[in-house]
């Protein structure tokens, strides 16, 4: 098959990227210099950005697939799509479960209320709901039927460029106590970039169409194993220190911002870590064991010198030092 990513370069993109290839497919990657594409693939660069003329080297060419992981303006997943609606086959939009209309109630499928408002006209700093949303619109107006929306939710796995499992890593390697929130059995749902790459990629050779919540059943892992799993994998001689959630509120600590991936029982966790996702499954979506996934993404980061790239439109993530160590010191009392 011939593919067009939009994109290619980075942690899904790239995972889309390497499993074309690795596959024998015909790759074009589309994107803006910023980073290298990887070798074996044709390169064209523009700045979608910038309306028409950033999509000029897109005017020819003819391809089976489009993925398109844009995360901003949905005007530009408009441009691009109108622009490929009548040479590209398949389109799909790596879009997010966000999308569903907040609170977003355990074991939603995929025919749940979504956002109001969104518009594929809409240009930049629209908030995140609202811009996969006009993204998945974007697509579905140009394509149709033809048109996949991969609803992801926590993406995890080598190449993660946002920081969740690679800030765990960063500090498990650092040994010592680590406040761990809790419980150790809070089940999480999430999804390996590789894992979803791989399904996108069989989704749109079997033609597939329509949305998809694209990620792993509840309770594929918990916290405690991801954590346990991060200090064997690193090494290290951590002392996992599991607190009581609402010790850690109390304090003032943010989940899911200051401690990645963790989020207490409530209607964000129903939302994020209680998803349907029988649909997926049942077209073939395959989830690695959580063990591989923190190893290979531990491999990777040791290859870059124990540190991951860091996206510069998504904010750090992680618990400060100041803030762990009050926290640390409170468990120690009597």
């Amino acid at each position: 098959m011939k593919i067009l990513m939009l994109g290619g370069t980075e942690f899904v993109g790239r995972a889309v990227t390497d499993a074309a290839l690795t596959r024998g497919w015909q790759v074009t990657v589309f994107h803006r210099g910023r980073h290298a594409a990887p070798p074996g693939v044709r390169v064209l660069t523009g700045d979608r950005t910038t309306g028409g003329d950033g999509l000029a080297s897109l005017a020819d060419g003819t391809w089976d697939l489009t993925v398109d992981t844009w995360s901003d303006a949905p005007s530009a997943v408009r441009d691009a799509a109108r622009l490929l609606a009548g040479r590209t086959g398949h389109y799909t939009y790596v879009s997010s479960r966000s999308v569903y209309e907040y609170p977003t109630p355990a074991g939603l499928p995929e025919d749940g209320p979504l956002v109001a408002g969104a518009s594929p006209d809409a240009g930049a700093d629209v908030p995140y709901a609202l811009a996969k949303r006009g993204g998945e619109l974007a697509a579905l107006d140009a394509f149709g039927d033809r048109a996949l929306l991969a609803r992801a939710g926590l993406i995890l796995g080598p190449g993660e460029n946002v920081g969740r499992l690679p800030w765990w890593l960063e500090r498990t390697a650092r040994g010592g106590p680590v406040i761990a929130p809790g419980p150790r059995d809070a089940a999480l749902q999430y999804i390996d970039a590789r894992d979803l790459a791989s399904w996108i990629l069989d989704a749109a050779a079997n033609g597939l169409g329509g949305a998809y919540n694209t990620v792993s059943h509840p309770g594929h892992t918990t916290m405690g194993e991801l954590l346990d799993t991060c200090v064997r994998v690193t090494g290290s001689r951590a002392e996992l220190r599991w607190t009581d959630p609402d010790v850690l509120l109390a304090a003032g600590v943010e989940p899911w911002s200051d401690l990645p991936v963790w989020l207490p029982a409530g209607e964000l966790y129903d939302s994020l870590h209680r998803g349907d996702v029988a649909k997926a499954h049942a077209a073939g979506l395959r989830c690695r064991p959580v063990g591989e996934t923190v190893a290979d993404t531990w491999e990777w980061m040791r290859e870059r010198g124990g540190k991951a790239p860091q996206r510069p439109d998504r904010p750090l993530v992680g618990l400060d030092a100041r803030t762990e160590a009050k926290l640390l010191a409170a468990t120690d009392s009597p």
